[in-house]
């Protein structure tokens, strides 16, 4: 792949979870200010999620039948599009029909981004050149949430959402001038059948069961922890820095030498570390009281962040190929945005309190992270009866 093209798909990435982590600190709070109940608050962050669920999977099986270019291009036109409509909403039902839209037409873009990417990628290269492509995630978690909440405290959630729609409309230009040349040159010559093996096909759902437990954590946070900033006095600025500080913490593991361990280290065990991470993380915000905590224990959460990511991309990749990852991609995704709807909605029909939100969720990735290793040490002692 070379550098322009690098670039433009980087851009493409930041994009996407740019606009995703841009409304973290926001939108249950813009959700309540046209009328929204808690509850309906939780449904708008999760019916985004639910409707990105059907744009990941379409945009798979359209990428492995007509490509990734067009399916990127159409998706960041599409997208730029649906965050105009916010200017729009006056109610909860105009949000919730905004967000159904905006979720489905965002859904076209990462598949098709990330699919290309490994297509471009060498095989020995796949851990460390996902942990790179991360660091833009990381990026987009730091300024994203950054931009919107001081954005949004200024101004007003509609014209954050303008902003980012002209950072996508620019993407989009890009794209069509560099990687147009780039829609043929994809080798297929590993277009074999994979899917037969059962070590892979296992090594595909625990990629599917790893993104769905990110986003389950994302969800919740992404719910509760601006909730919890305004309960504790502070306003969406609060919200909006301690999401970027988990991301300053993501991007640190990225790009620094601590990127080699995806290349080197099971990406099983590296999932299951992350995961359990995540689960202590959200233990302690719910325990947090002051903002120098929430600082602190939000880096934690990046770190735990930034080496799951890695971990359960490079498992999908390193089991299919050119052929199938397109597919199989949109269905990893799909389980991303099903984690957030899980995550988000579950808890706001919970009548519980914020911490006991917070506790519960930890739990939940705990016990997950746990039985991922019982269940590679189970497979790795089986393996190795049968070859004594």
């Amino acid at each position: 792949m070379n550098k322009p093209s690098a670039f433009v798909i980087y851009s493409i990435v930041f994009f996407a979870f740019f606009d995703l982590f841009a409304q973290l600190p926001v939108m249950s709070t813009f959700a309540t200010s046209v009328g929204a109940t808690p509850f309906i608050a939780g449904v708008v962050i999760a019916i985004y999620s639910l409707s990105n669920t059907f744009g990941n999977i379409l945009s798979g099986v359209w990428t492995d039948k007509f490509g990734p270019f067009r399916i990127l291009l159409v998706g960041l036109v599409l997208s730029s599009a649906s965050l105009l409509m916010y200017r729009l909403v006056d109610d909860a039902s105009m949000l919730l029909v905004v967000r159904v839209v905006h979720g489905f037409v965002a859904g076209l873009i990462v598949p098709a981004a990330f699919t290309l990417s490994a297509n471009l990628t060498a095989a020995n290269r796949q851990g460390k050149k996902v942990a790179l492509t991360g660091s833009f995630v990381g990026l987009a978690a730091i300024l994203g949430p950054a931009f919107s909440g001081i954005m949004a405290s200024r101004t007003s959630v509609p014209v954050v959402f303008t902003y980012v729609a002209a950072y996508g409309v620019l993407v989009a230009l890009l794209a069509l001038v560099v990687l147009k040349r780039l829609r043929f040159a994809v080798k297929h010559e590993d277009r074999r059948e994979v899917v037969g093996s059962k070590t892979l096909e296992r090594d595909v759902v625990k990629a599917y069961v790893g993104a769905f437990l990110l986003m389950f954590s994302q969800g919740a946070l992404a719910y509760l922890l601006p909730l919890y900033v305004q309960a504790l006095g502070y306003d969406s600025r609060l919200s909006g820095t301690l999401l970027s500080t988990f991301g300053v913490a993501a991007v640190l593991v990225f790009v620094l030498p601590t990127n080699r361990i995806f290349d080197r280290f099971e990406p099983a065990r590296l999932a299951a570390l992350g995961i359990g991470i995540l689960g202590i993380s959200q233990i302690l915000i719910g325990l947090s009281g002051s903002a120098n905590l929430l600082y602190l224990v939000l880096g934690c959460y990046g770190v735990g962040f930034a080496i799951l990511f890695p971990a359960i991309n490079t498992m999908l990749i390193k089991a299919t190929n050119s052929a199938n990852r397109g597919k199989s991609y949109g269905y990893f995704y799909a389980f991303f945005s099903l984690g957030t709807v899980v995550g988000s909605a579950l808890l706001g029909w919970l009548s519980v309190s914020l911490t006991q939100k917070f506790t519960l969720t930890g739990i939940v990735l705990l016990l997950a992270g746990l039985l991922l290793i019982v269940i590679e040490q189970t497979r790795k002692r089986v393996v190795s009866n049968k070859t004594e």
